[in-house]
């Protein structure tokens, strides 16, 4: 007998790689209850791909609705299985062991969710700087602190414990039930994960549990993505990186173009253009961390204003090709 596992996946315009996604569910060795899309206003064929599958069940919601919090939230509603595992419509399961690697996680009923790993295929129109290349064994960690432990950590120490991911998480779902994702346009996986460890669950990270998926981002996204990311860890974690985060020593640039140069798989072509999309990228994450520190030193209100300005809405990436 197998647990029953409900999959939640919010989408809209994956025509390109839901079949990918829902195929690679399909395909694992532990069988999933339903697959449960939550799709806000596709219009590239996504909903007709998904007909395809008896196992999908599409709810409809209108674009304007979405948030990356609420609209999970609704998934989870609809879902009957014991759990619900968490994925994106353009990521696609590692090999046929993820739902497995995922479950293997929760070695005791105090644990509320299991968080997976994300990498990067080999493939030549994803960053090779991101291309997945392993070293470690996989391993598993558990974070849990009971009686109120975790409001004693550092900031440093939170953040570290709240590296939660739902691109690859499952959970058990009275648990997000009892604690639902926050209406938030960003970071809602790692704010639930601070209100599990604060309300005394533990939460386990397995890297086995892995799966591909990747975007290329422009420039203005990587800032947005970037001043999103640095404001939300400040508000929740207390967490504020130094101001001269980002910033690449002789070294590591000189290792990042051996990385690249030695990457046979591309033209030289290729290889210039990721250098210098990479330099672009991290130039705009630097941009982007010198002007919170800038609204940050102003107050409050200035930096709130700045976050708005820029990331008052979810960002999503703007595919952007390199040859």
């Amino acid at each position: 007998m197998y647990p029953e596992v409900s999959v939640v996946i919010p989408v809209r315009n994956e025509a390109a790689k839901i079949k990918a996604c829902i195929e690679g569910i399909l395909n694992q060795s532990v069988p999933v209850k339903e697959i449960i899309v939550v799709d806000s206003g596709s219009t590239d064929g996504t909903l007709e791909i998904l007909r395809n599958y008896p196992k999908v069940t599409v709810i409809e919601i209108p674009p304007s609705s979405f948030n990356h919090g609420e609209t999970r939230n609704v998934g989870v509603r609809h879902a009957t299985g014991e759990f619900v595992l968490l994925t994106v419509g353009d990521g696609k399961p590692y090999d046929n062991q993820w739902v497995q690697e995922l479950l293997n996680g929760f070695d005791g009923p105090e644990v509320a969710g299991v968080c997976g790993q994300q990498v990067v295929s080999h493939e030549p129109g994803n960053n090779p700087l991101h291309w997945y290349r392993p070293i470690d064994a996989p391993t598993k960690t558990k974070y849990h602190y009971p009686n109120g432990a975790f409001e004693k950590l550092t900031p440093g120490e939170k953040l570290k414990a709240c590296g939660w991911d739902d691109v690859t998480a499952m959970y058990r779902r009275e648990v997000l039930l009892e604690i639902p994702f926050r209406f938030t346009s960003f970071a809602e996986d790692a704010i639930w994960a601070k209100d599990a460890l604060t309300a005394g669950y533990a939460i386990v990270y397995n890297s086995a549990a892995r799966v591909y998926h990747h975007h290329q981002e422009s420039k203005d996204f990587v800032f947005k993505r970037t001043l999103t990311t640095i404001y939300m860890r400040y508000r929740h974690f207390g967490f504020v990186y130094p101001k001269e985060t980002g910033k690449k020593s002789l070294r590591s640039t000189l290792s990042r173009y051996k990385q690249i140069f030695t990457t046979k798989e591309l033209p030289l072509k290729s290889k210039i253009d990721w250098l210098k999309y990479n330099d672009e990228y991290d130039q705009a994450a630097v941009e982007a961390n010198h002007a919170f520190h800038n609204a940050l030193a102003e107050g409050e209100k200035v930096l709130d204003q700045l976050h708005e300005k820029y990331c008052g809405k979810p960002p999503i990436p703007v595919k952007q090709k390199v040859n």
